[in-house]
């Protein structure tokens, strides 16, 4: 497997163009049934009302922002995984140290992020949310913060998995938690199968039970497979490994805070359509969704990217490490041109995929929703390209200076637009849509030169792991 991870052939082009697809097509397709599982719970709570899904979103705002905040901390073990893969570390202890020292930071993170989740009640009052939305916002939250820990666990055995050949995994285990969730969703939300009939709480319950069985799914897969159980990383759980743990701390805070720093700004955007009412903010809820699961494909193809350049930086071929940026870069391009075309071409078909466009009770939604869409349209390419340009530079354990990168481009440019358009004249929430198109751009920008002078910044020479 190591000699194939990093193998460039007699058409190295071509040969990197291949490997990349057979890595990034699981996990853009994980990528894709996660956010059916998030569907799951927009499709389901928009029958309870408008009030709910508004609500729902407030507490998904904060809890999701936190939750990917810290899959990008503990996901700093994938880069680590490929170098020694790519130096041919015959030894498993590093892989199996770096990977044990994830989970333990997924737990002590995690525990500190649902103590972040209890911000929502004053955070809600400060940017003057209406009262009862706030108050069911509030209940939710305080359910659906327990799945915090088992989320960003299964988080590190998803990079595990993937950079160790097998993201098929994450794609099947993701594929059945969707299942789960639906059942879940349908049992507790409205008091089917027996279950109590809870509402907007019984939604968080099923959150919880989902990310449960899907952390126990990749325990039992790294059990049974021989390639994933050969690092035996469950073995001596309990021992401490600190240079390891302490170097994802390093290479992953940086890559939390530039998440935060994206997610941030989508998350300020929700707490700012709230001022519009609760038919702008649903709508936004629906657009964000539709635009969300279209970056999930880009989003992929950055995981990808991480990994094979991560090969290649063990390997200290600079060669390889070109090969397989652009190529992802490439890829993403043409994918989110297609997407774009569809968000412009067939906007309600894709809005049935959560709500009825036709409905009378949805047409303030739909109308929002739809003017939304276009501006996503806009911003497709720019949100690829950053992504993927993020996902090569991790891939040589570069997080600091794009960490910096985003804060400026989301927080300056973008949110300095959003405030301004959306409340400044009367654009709106299309003035706040606009500014995020606008910090997605800069970021895009900027990411894709550090990427291009990778070489000249020294990015490229830094020595391989040893055994």
């Amino acid at each position: 497997m190591q000699q194939t991870a990093i193998s460039t052939g007699p058409r190295p082009w071509r040969t990197e163009l291949a490997a990349t697809l057979q890595l990034s097509w699981p996990l853009a397709l994980a990528n894709l049934l996660q956010m059916l599982t998030y569907a799951i719970d927009v499709i389901f709570i928009a029958r309870l009302g408008d009030e709910q899904l508004a609500a729902s979103s407030l507490a998904v705002a904060l809890f999701g922002l936190v939750m990917w905040a810290l899959s990008g901390l503990t996901g700093a073990v994938a880069p680590l995984i490929a170098e020694h893969i790519g130096a041919k570390v015959r030894s498993p202890r590093p892989i199996r140290r770096a990977t044990r020292m994830a989970m333990w930071l997924s737990v002590i993170s995690g525990a500190l992020g649902m103590g972040l989740c209890l911000l929502l009640g004053p955070l809600n009052r400060i940017t003057g949310q209406e009262p009862e939305i706030a108050r069911m916002a509030d209940e939710y939250m305080r359910v659906v913060m327990w799945s915090m820990i088992p989320m960003v666990l299964a988080n590190v055995l998803r990079n595990y998995v993937s950079a160790l050949g097998r993201p098929i995994f994450a794609t099947a285990i993701t594929a059945g938690g969707i299942g789960v969730n639906a059942l879940a969703n349908y049992a507790f939300i409205f008091g089917n199968f027996g279950a109590p009939e809870l509402g907007l709480m019984g939604a968080g319950i099923a959150t919880i039970i989902t990310s449960l069985v899907i952390v126990a799914a990749y325990i039992v897969a790294i059990w049974l497979d021989p390639r994933l159980h050969r690092y035996r990383i469950f073995v001596r759980f309990w021992r401490p490994d600190w240079k390891p743990f302490w170097k994802i701390v390093r290479i992953g805070t940086p890559i939390a805070l530039t998440i935060s720093a994206e997610a941030g700004i989508f998350g300020a955007a929700a707490f700012m359509m709230g001022n519009f009412g609760a038919a702008a903010l649903a709508g936004h809820t629906v657009a964000l969704q539709i635009g969300a699961l279209a970056f999930q494909i880009p989003f992929g193809i950055g995981q990808a990217a991480t990994i094979r350049v991560g090969y290649f930086y063990g390997a200290r071929d600079r060669e390889g490490i070109a090969r397989a940026g652009w190529t992802a870069l490439g890829i993403a391009v043409l994918f989110m041109s297609s997407t774009a075309t569809a968000m412009l071409v067939i906007p309600e078909a894709l809005l049935s995929i959560y709500i009825d466009p036709d409905a009378p009770r949805n047409a303030a939604l739909v109308g929002f929703a739809l003017t939304y869409i276009t501006v996503a349209a806009a911003f497709q390419l720019v949100d690829g390209v950053q992504a993927v340009a993020a996902g090569a530079l991790r891939g040589l354990q570069d997080t600091r200076i794009p960490m910096w990168i985003a804060i400026f481009a989301y927080w300056v440019p973008g949110i300095g637009t959003s405030l301004f358009l959306g409340f400044g004249t009367d654009l709106d929430g299309t003035g706040v849509w606009i500014g995020l198109a606008t910090g997605l751009a800069v970021a895009a920008a900027l990411l894709t030169w550090r990427w291009s002078r990778r070489d000249r910044l020294i990015l490229t020479g830094r020595g391989a792991p040893s055994a």
